[in-house]
């Protein structure tokens, strides 16, 4: 008994002497780990007509704010803020039951329909050509949706033809005498949205899907060349077609598109916060089968062409299910999908960010869905002012901060064990070198629940940058959220204390935080 209690006090303290141990994770910071060219759209967002993310979100003429257009000044700004490069739209599952015909032209001439994925009532005051005023206002590029639901290729054709062609036919003289002269140029076009989903207006199986897609390519492509087609990949990575539907759809339209999407949301449901914060290795494993899919394509048909992916929706959402049951069935933009962010949501959009930037050599576009009041990192009141959520702080960080060319870090971090999740890291990074501005940008999070790693790195192919700035996102509640009351109750702080010296990058990383560490050149 004596040896056995002696044995067990050694272990526990060989325990307390090895968590001591590994509160610190090594990286290597060197240009040769270059994971690819950042392109910026992977920064993109995704307005739908869907809740109040138009209707009182972007657009709402009677606000104190709108200018001429009805467009909310002061959502405007935050999104200036944002620096979002891309944005998608109409939709989402709205766009399977839409007739684009009736976003366009005098408004009073517009008609009020039955919006079917939403189960509420589409007004249709802001429409094509305001989306495309309201891009010009806010500095973005547009990522237009086709239904391929309850319509097809010739619809396809027709607003191709609405939107690009410069004059002398039925749909470009009809766009002319709408007040637009100049074609819009649209570039980037996504054929439907998620197809494969039961729910989905016109649901498809993948041979039908890959067909119609194929085709409509072909023809959009005979419309105007200069275009970027992206498929429908699977609506997550938990659908029982997963990943055979993208096998098939690109089976058919390998050769036809330039991008496969992905789409999936992440929560934490039953409260359990370690594991909701190894949720960003799921997104990886889902986009490396993406990506491994796509190659056995390109193999299969003996393409010299590399596919590469659009991860077009993604976010944290979980929290509004049960106060969308109460909306009573077609009112106009009812507030639906609207979670309010906690701090621990934050720290797992930003390793989800992270992961994409790991990514950047294959994820070319990615939207965070979506842009305002809709599990969103901007909040309205209707008629009132608007916030901050949690969530818009990694968002802002890395698309203002994350461009360039990304690095891989080379975490060697403690890990922790969770059910779902093997050896999950404590601190999760990645860097972006911007050779445009002499900059350095690494982004990292400390899973750690309760206590600081400190983070320490070779950087000697940097000696010649200094440490600009440590921001920090912290909180000591996991729960806190902002709110129009408490827009700041969570916000970050440029108070780390990350130094180079002689080659050497280190920084503390709080416990449960977000970190951003900027470099320039000396």
């Amino acid at each position: 008994m004596t040896t056995a209690k002696y044995l067990n006090k050694e272990i526990v303290i060989l325990r307390k002497e090895i968590k001591y141990v590994n509160k610190t994770a090594k990286y290597t910071l060197h240009p040769e780990l270059k994971i690819g060219e950042i392109d910026p759209r992977i920064y993109g967002s995704f307005v739908e007509h869907l809740g109040r993310c138009v209707y009182g979100g972007i657009y709402e003429p009677e606000h104190e704010s709108a200018d001429e257009n009805g467009f909310r000044g002061d959502v405007l700004e935050l999104i200036k803020e944002l620096d979002v490069p891309i944005v998608r739209y109409p939709g989402g599952n709205f766009v399977s039951g839409f007739n684009w015909e009736d976003s366009v032209g005098p408004k009073e001439n517009r008609p009020r329909r039955l919006e079917l994925a939403w189960r509420t009532i589409e007004t249709n005051q802001f429409g094509m050509n305001e989306f495309m005023v309201w891009c010009d206002k806010v500095k973005t590029l547009p990522m237009f949706a086709i239904n391929l639901g309850t319509r097809g290729i010739d619809a396809a054709r027709n607003i191709l033809e609405y939107c690009n062609h410069p004059e002398g036919t039925y749909w470009s003289e009809l766009r002319k005498s709408h007040g637009v002269k100049e074609p819009h140029k649209i570039k980037t076009w996504c054929l439907g949205n998620e197809m494969d989903g039961p729910w989905q207006l016109g649901h498809k199986t993948a041979d039908e899907y890959g067909r119609i897609a194929q085709e409509t390519a072909k023809v959009m492509r005979q419309v105007d060349k200069d275009l970027e087609l992206v498929a429908c990949g699977s609506s997550n990575s938990r659908m029982p077609t997963f990943p055979s539907w993208e096998a098939t759809v690109l089976d058919h339209a390998y050769e036809e598109v330039d991008f496969i999407s992905l789409h999936n949301y992440y929560g934490n449901p039953k409260n359990k916060t370690e594991n909701y914060l190894a949720q960003s290795v799921d997104m990886d494993l889902f986009i490396k089968t993406v990506i491994s899919t796509c190659d056995y394509i390109k193999a299969k048909k003996r393409s010299k062409k590399t596919l590469n992916l659009s991860f077009d929706e993604w976010n944290v959402w979980f929290h509004s299910g049960e106060a969308d049951k109460k909306i009573a069935p077609w009112s106009i933009a009812p507030p639906q999908l609207e979670d309010i962010y906690t701090f621990e949501d934050a720290l797992v959009v930003g390793l989800l960010l992270i992961t994409l930037l790991k990514h950047s050599d294959r994820i070319k576009m990615a939207c965070l869905a979506q842009l305002v009041n809709v599990i969103a990192p901007i909040m309205t009141k209707t008629g009132g002012g608007c916030w901050k959520q949690t969530i818009f702080y990694p968002y802002m960080h890395t698309s203002r901060f994350g461009r360039g060319t990304a690095l891989n870090l080379n975490i060697n971090s403690p890990v922790y064990h969770d059910d779902d999740f093997d050896a999950v890291p404590y601190v999760d990074g990645v860097a972006t070198v911007d050779s445009e501005n002499d900059s350095i940008t690494i982004f990292a999070v400390n899973r750690n629940l309760e206590d600081e790693i400190i983070l320490e790195g070779d950087a000697r192919d940097y000696e010649d940058y200094s440490v600009l700035e440590h921001i920090t996102f912290t909180s000591d509640d996991l729960k806190a959220r902002n709110t129009l009351d408490n827009p700041d109750n969570v916000t970050p702080r440029a108070n780390g204390n990350a130094t180079l010296t002689d080659g050497r990058l280190s920084a503390t990383l709080p416990k449960a935080s977000w970190n951003v560490i900027r470099l320039e050149k000396a």
